[in-house]
């Protein structure tokens, strides 16, 4: 069965908001949404991610390294998280993604995984 990566793309909480109730709901949001993928043989595997601020990027050019603290790009929306979710399809796929808490408020990119 073919597996997708659901990468979970939201507004980037400050510090102080992860142990505000609205964060703890989320992260419970998230764990009732985790029970009913694995329950239905759906989720592969999940992860929350640190901050875009504890984030590295190595580029290699002409030979050398470049290593830069931080993300990639700015934006309003960062990673925050992702889900490997085994689907039928890409149909039942965005069926699940769809009822992830972020969906409402951030943006999910769901991509095929190529098998191996």
């Amino acid at each position: 069965m073919p597996r997708y990566l659901a990468i979970i793309y939201r507004p980037e909480p400050k510090q102080e908001t992860c142990e505000s109730p609205e964060f703890r709901a989320l992260f419970h949001a998230y764990e009732a949404f985790s029970d009913k993928a694995v329950a239905a043989g759906v989720r592969q595997t999940a992860a929350a991610l640190h901050p875009s601020s504890t984030a590295t990027t190595v580029r290699v050019r002409d030979r050398k390294m470049l290593i830069m603290d931080g993300p990639f790009a700015e934006s309003k929306e960062q990673v925050g998280g992702f889900y490997v979710l085994e689907c039928k399809d890409l149909d039942e796929a965005i069926e699940w993604v769809a009822q992830m808490p972020n969906a409402v408020d951030g943006a999910i990119e769901i991509r095929p995984i190529f098998p191996g």
